[in-house]
């Protein structure tokens, strides 16, 4: 038990340090579960659950930035809730076994939006600036694409983050604090509409998930201290080192 539960804490607290300086915390907190021996869908669920507080706590630090596009919130947040209900009512209707095959394959499309994720957003601000943003035709577009994105994110929340802001850059946005905050309110959104699924459903291991959730939260705050002392493309390095690693053990694992 003792082993179990520092276990979870050290991936929280190193999770929460990753999400607040490079993105990727669930690459850590997510296999920290399954390894605890929580089956992978209430794990993916627990693991949803335990990264919400973060995006929430994040969203309320940039609220004055996300003031300046206050028209917009209530659009972002309803889409959010609507795709990550959907999400998670797709990943209950899936089995274990379904899940279990289809986790690498998860791991590794978030693992590829970690690596290019900031190629993919200047090529998205680029392809912006092709397009007349105010055409009905291109915000119909926006919403689907922003759906999508938000069933991905209620099925499984590795990478969010960084689609999200590649969503952003695609539709128009360049200023990174309130690409962050407007992210971090549809990821709350998400989450939190996902979650009230899985508390309905009983797919929350709430012990472990609290430990993750603590070290998360402890981890986020040190890094928010200490973040400017850490060159970022070091800590990039080791988490796409880490999600290579850990993706290649989950395809070993599963299918050999």
């Amino acid at each position: 038990m003792l082993t179990e539960m520092l276990l979870l804490f050290t991936a929280g607290f190193f999770g929460g340090v990753l999400n607040s300086i490079a993105g990727g915390g669930s690459f850590i907190t997510f296999p920290a579960l399954i390894f605890a021996g929580i089956p992978p869908i209430i794990a993916n669920a627990t693991n949803t659950f335990s990264s919400c507080f973060g995006y929430l706590s994040g969203a309320y630090a940039f609220r004055k930035d996300l003031l300046t596009h206050k028209d917009r919130l209530p659009r972002f947040i309803l889409i959010g809730i609507v795709g990550g209900i959907t999400g998670a009512w797709l990943l209950i209707q899936t089995s274990e076994s379904q899940f279990r095959e289809v986790i690498p394959w998860l791991l590794l499309f978030a693992t590829l939006i970690f690596m290019f994720g900031r190629q993919l957003n200047n090529k998205m601000g680029q392809l912006a600036i092709l397009h007349k943003k105010s055409s009905s035709s291109w915000s119909i577009l926006s919403l689907l694409i922003l759906l999508v994105i938000s069933i991905y994110g209620g099925f499984f929340n590795a990478g969010m983050g960084i689609i999200i802001l590649g969503y952003l850059a695609l539709f128009g946005h360049n200023d990174i604090n309130t690409m962050n905050g407007i992210k971090l309110l549809i990821s709350t959104s998400i989450s939190l509409a996902a979650i009230t699924l899985f508390i309905v459903n009983d797919a929350i291991a709430w012990y472990q998930g609290t430990i993750v959730l603590i070290g998360t939260l402890l981890g986020g705050y040190v890094a928010a201290h200490y973040s400017r002392m850490l060159p970022q493309t070091h800590i990039r390095s080791f988490v796409i080192i880490a999600s290579i690693t850990i993706t290649s053990y989950f395809f070993y694992e599963i299918y050999l």
